[in-house]
């Protein structure tokens, strides 16, 4: 069975960005509202939930970064083609 994942991210324009959200959820601010609030994704309104997915199925430097993750851990600033990500890996099965 191939490895799946479940992650949330926030999707912003910029480095700065990405790290100023990164310090403020690592000082207790909700991961989710952070991405309900400043996310560009659509995924923003459900607090930036992607769901389960497998390798393959998100661009290379996301997955590579998400799959790096221990359950509960938030990704540095993750920059692809559509911007800068922070990655919260939610769950593994």
């Amino acid at each position: 069975m191939t490895e799946e994942i479940r992650a949330s991210h926030i999707l912003v324009k910029t480095e700065a960005e990405a790290n100023k959200l990164f310090e403020e959820i690592k000082d207790e601010k909700s991961f989710a509202d952070a991405a309900a609030k400043y996310s560009l994704c659509p995924s923003g309104a459900n607090g930036g939930d992607l769901d389960y997915f497998g390798r393959g199925m998100m661009v290379k430097p996301f997955e590579d970064a998400t799959f790096a993750l221990e359950v509960g851990e938030i990704s540095k600033p993750v920059q692809t083609q559509f911007g800068w990500h922070l990655i919260l890996l939610t769950d593994k099965k």
